[in-house]
């Protein structure tokens, strides 16, 4: 068993180990597994319960890499031209929202609360309707969600609207997803009215009335910061420091997908290289790249990509005791990944679209010594929250990427610092326990 590398996890394990509940959801093979056994040592492992949800290989096929990933994921990151809207995945991903409602359905009682989580299941309420559920059932986007001129390629694009109209409370990252989602209903359904008064709005329809909101998720700050003072980060992070001594570290944490704008960033940095020639012996990118969907091709062709830029960029700038770029295609567990933010000078966060980005709050809640830097695209969720204390970029713009690398490689010891403060100021504020409460206390009036 290993986590999955997404932010969801991420964001709602302490969650449910803080209030209790049950976690729904594909254990992530199609192998036969043990189920008593392996959700037992999941149960002690993460401190809440789970109940899996199988799929073989051809659910997996036609509704994740289908429907989930080939469709819904490009869409909703306005890269339309990666996606493939074949019929068929349609059929599978209705099967597949149904088989999970039919795990869900059979244990909820009316006062319970069901909280639905991103892209893969939006029919889900839906479903869970048509067998009778009644209580309440709240739905959350962790994805961006796209205007109506790129929402309206989608050829199913009214059942879906329609289905997530079956939740009680639907929830966005930021405003701008929430009046993207407010636009396509008034474009594309009829007899659909909604009222902007509240920063929690309502959408009234014919024989529903439903709750739309921006609801920014965040990360667990205290345990963060208390796992990046711990005596091992400590020992990792002055092993990475020896390992790179007398320069700063930039460092990148993505995961494989083309949503990431991996490759603009490494040519980004490439640029930086050659026009500021100062950098050179004084900076090293250390990228790591987390492996995700490898059986899909285009993520294939991504990391060969990636791969050949970092060999040409380190085969036109490396010279005796200097490498620009470290590069790691790897897992790291919680304690290797503290001590590379805590080695960081420079944290590189330029999404080319990204619901939140929870690597940018990660980062700030790690950096206790409190100098760090966080470059952050503007098209990150993030920027809303954190984009007056960093320096926020264009991920396309390659010179005013280099331009930002440039600027904090010179920024002051007081500049940092007092930008890291009030990071993290904003961070602690507003951290998953905060966006678990205004989500829920909303999904109870």
């Amino acid at each position: 068993m290993r986590p999955s590398p997404g932010g969801l996890v991420a964001a709602l394990g302490p969650v449910l180990r803080d209030r209790g509940g049950v976690w729904v959801g594909w254990p992530g093979t199609t192998e036969p597994i043990p189920i008593d056994q392996v959700t037992g040592a999941l149960e002690a492992q993460a401190g809440y319960s789970v109940r899996p949800v199988l799929l073989d290989g051809e659910e997996v096929a036609g509704y994740y890499f289908g429907f989930s990933n080939e469709i819904l994921w490009p869409l909703f990151h306005d890269l339309q031209n990666f996606c493939n809207f074949d019929p068929a995945y349609w059929t599978a991903y209705q099967a597949a929202n149904r088989k999970f409602a039919e795990a869900v359905a059979p244990d909820v009682k009316k006062r319970d609360y069901v909280w639905v989580h991103d892209y893969h299941l939006t029919l889900l309420a839906r479903e869970l309707r048509a067998l009778g559920v009644g209580c309440r059932i709240g739905f959350f986007l962790h994805t961006p969600f796209p205007p109506l001129d790129i929402f309206i390629k989608l050829p199913w694009r009214r059942q879906i609207l329609l289905a997530l109209l079956d939740f009680d409370l639907v929830g966005f990252q930021t405003a701008r997803d929430r009046s993207n989602f407010v636009h396509c209903v008034s474009a594309l359904l009829s007899g659909y009215h909604h009222d902007a008064r509240r920063h929690v709005g309502t959408i009234e329809g014919p024989d529903r009335r439903v709750k739309v909101g921006g609801f920014p998720i965040s990360i667990d700050f205290d345990e963060f910061e208390q796992q990046a003072s711990q005596a091992v980060v400590e020992s990792r992070k002055d092993e990475l420091r020896n390992a790179i001594p007398d320069r700063r570290i930039i460092l990148g944490v993505d995961r494989l997908d083309y949503s990431k704008g991996i490759p603009q960033k490494l040519r980004a940095f490439g640029n930086a290289l050659e026009r500021f020639p100062e950098l050179q012996g004084g900076v090293s990118l250390v990228q790591v790249l987390v492996p995700s969907r490898e059986d899909i091709l285009q993520y294939q062709s991504l990391k060969a990509d990636v791969e050949g830029l970092v060999s040409s960029i380190n085969g036109s700038y490396t010279r005796p005791g200097w490498i620009p770029i470290h590069y790691m295609f790897r897992n790291l567990d919680r304690y290797e990944l503290l001590a590379y933010y805590r080695a960081a000078d420079v944290a590189l966060v330029t999404p080319l679209k990204d619901g939140m980005n929870l690597v940018a709050k990660e980062y700030c809640a790690a950096n206790k010594d409190g100098d760090g830097v966080l470059i952050l695209s503007e098209f990150a969720g993030a920027a809303r929250q954190l984009g007056k204390s960093s320096i926020v970029v264009n991920p396309y713009d390659i010179e005013g990427v280099a331009d930002a690398i440039h600027q904090a490689y010179h920024m002051d010891v007081a500049e940092r610092r007092a930008r890291m403060q009030r990071l993290r100021t904003t961070i602690r504020k507003r951290d998953i326990f905060w966006w678990v409460d205004v989500f829920l206390k909303e999904a109870a009036g």
